[in-house]
């Protein structure tokens, strides 16, 4: 339980710290200034079949948080570090799944969220009232990077993650809005990334492509590794299928290239986020032949508790089929064979595919 001695905005920062936070701060400002470059992104048709961002009622509600909370005063806006104490599952091993890191322990949302509820209270044990709050984990229609910024939590990388200069990208971001009068905290307004190209460099599928004329990153998510392996529900284009290599969920590239990662990305202390053994580095083979015996509520029982579950059963398994194809060997044969059988004609169809590429008859 988070005690807070007296309600002002430093000591619910200090308080978000105690609750394993390793950055917190407060915003105030109510009206969004990135709205106009989301929405000009969303007529891009830059966010593919994610169709539930362009819904008008959850456009509005990222312009303005009185629209989600109409008393808000204030938000608390904290960091959650992820970083991993060794490296990601070494993409030279093609015969070896990579599960983004963020991916391979228990699911985010779940654990900040309880952290972000405990605060809430502890908010009001101090007010000795109801606050008017409601908590948010990547799951809501406002712009959650945005708010970090103006927390002091970081800058737009050219990635566009949020990149602290001492701790890099590798966090999650939580909102806690409230109607609780804190004083502001000062906004992160420098841009480090001067002439660096890594990232933009480094994705395998020019997903990333630079800043627009408001010096706001931009990229084309239909061609993102995390979007076609997690977001897209349908089959993934061809001619990407190749560069997606053998990352099954999710994709670090850009955060890896990062050097602000390189530098400063220290390991978290947070166990709730170590990663499972079966999702740190399994083999291709042996994830295929398991989600081939599992059904889609067994798929989703499994995996309750981890951010695995979003891709489903099939949309996992159509992965699987990609990176096994990528790889290439002859004794991935029989496991996308039986996956050709598969009930659902999104893994057969994949598992067609990598079954021509291992057999030269495919070229893509």
């Amino acid at each position: 339980m988070v005690h807070i001695k007296s309600l002002d905005g430093e000591r619910a920062i200090a308080a978000a710290r105690a609750l394993g936070f390793e950055m917190a701060g407060v915003v105030t400002r109510r009206d969004s200034a990135h709205l106009p470059h989301f929405r000009k992104w969303l007529q891009s048709g830059l966010h593919g079949t994610m169709a539930y961002l362009e819904r008008p009622d959850a456009v509005r509600r990222r312009g303005s948080l009185d629209l989600t909370l109409p008393a808000f005063r204030s938000a608390l806006v904290v960091a959650h570090s992820y970083a991993g104490p060794h490296p990601a599952t070494p993409p030279g091993d093609p015969s070896r799944a990579i599960i983004a890191r963020y991916a391979r322990g228990r699911d985010y949302h779940h654990v900040i969220a309880e952290r972000l509820e405990e605060l809430g209270c502890g908010l009001e044990r101090a007010a000795g009232r109801a606050v008017e709050r409601r908590a948010y984990v990547d799951t809501g229609p406002i712009l959650e990077r945005e708010l970090a910024a103006l927390a002091g939590l970081g800058w737009f990388g050219k990635n566009t993650m949020l990149i602290h200069p001492r701790r890099g990208s590798y966090f999650f971001i939580g909102v806690l809005l409230t109607d609780l009068p804190f004083a502001p905290s000062a906004p992160f307004r420098e841009d480090h990334c001067g002439t660096c190209r890594r990232c933009l460099d480094a994705c395998p599928t020019g997903a990333l492509l630079g800043r627009d004329d408001s010096g706001a990153p931009v990229m084309d998510a239909t061609r993102c590794i995390s979007y076609l392996t997690i977001e897209l529900k349908g089959a993934i284009p061809e001619e990407l299928r190749p560069a997606i290599g053998n990352r099954v969920f999710g994709c670090d590239i850009c955060q890896e290239v990062c050097p602000w990662n390189e530098k400063f990305a220290a390991p978290t202390a947070e166990p709730a986020y170590a990663p499972h053994p079966d999702l740190d580095g399994p083999t291709l083979i042996g994830l295929a032949a398991r989600l081939l015996e599992m059904s889609g509520k067994a798929f989703i029982r499994e995996f309750a508790d981890s951010p695995v579950s979003r891709a489903r059963r099939n949309g996992l398994l159509r992965n699987v089929c990609v990176a096994l194809g990528n790889w290439g060997a002859r004794e991935a044969v029989p496991v996308l064979e039986r996956a050709a059988r598969d009930q659902s004609a999104l893994v057969r169809e994949h598992a067609d595919w990598a079954l021509g590429r291992i057999r030269g008859t495919r070229s893509t």
